[in-house]
């Protein structure tokens, strides 16, 4: 991933205790605090995202956020996004100074967790027995922990989680 213009790349993702992250194209649970999370964090960026994570968006292209998707098709199948075939050229889309999110999927998360600046995590505390997508082992050793918010199960929340931010060294 080339890296100009002053850029800030990003993953944020929310992910089990087994690093699952999916289950047949879908997030493994529904916690309403992890969704306006990520749109607080994401809001006014680019987003960049491979085929299956923009058909797994409820609405399409998401809001307030330039929305780039990583596939062969033709641009006409994602309305509101901007059509890239590699990683190189969708960050060619980035503004000076600008902070970019890869949000999915699993595929992606491989191929760009090696080159991002930060980490943006939402660690649930649970097992999900179903997942079949899998963020890729990350190595702490390589990370500073900025920023971590603990929440408690709670009448809108079924698992305990963790919000984490990190920087890498």
């Amino acid at each position: 991933m080339t890296t100009k213009k002053n850029i800030e790349t990003g993953i944020i993702v929310a992910l089990d205790e087994n690093n699952g992250i999916g289950h047949d194209g879908d997030l493994l649970c529904h916690l309403p605090n992890d969704l306006k999370h990520f749109k607080e964090v994401t809001s006014g960026h680019t987003v960049i995202m491979g085929r299956k994570t923009y058909e797994s968006l409820p609405k399409g292209a998401l809001p307030n956020r330039t929305n780039v998707v990583i596939t062969a098709d033709s641009a006409d199948k994602y309305p509101g996004c901007i059509v890239a075939r590699s990683v190189d050229e969708a960050l060619t889309y980035s503004k000076e100074g600008e902070k970019i999110f890869i949000i999915g999927g699993g595929q992606l998360y491989r191929t760009t967790l090696e080159l991002v600046d930060w980490l943006y995590l939402t660690r649930i505390h649970h097992t999900f027995n179903n997942a079949d997508t899998f963020f890729p082992k990350i190595e702490f050793e390589e990370w500073t922990l900025i920023q971590k918010e603990e929440h408690d199960v709670d009448d809108r929340h079924q698992y305990p989680y963790t919000f984490l931010t990190y920087r890498r060294k």
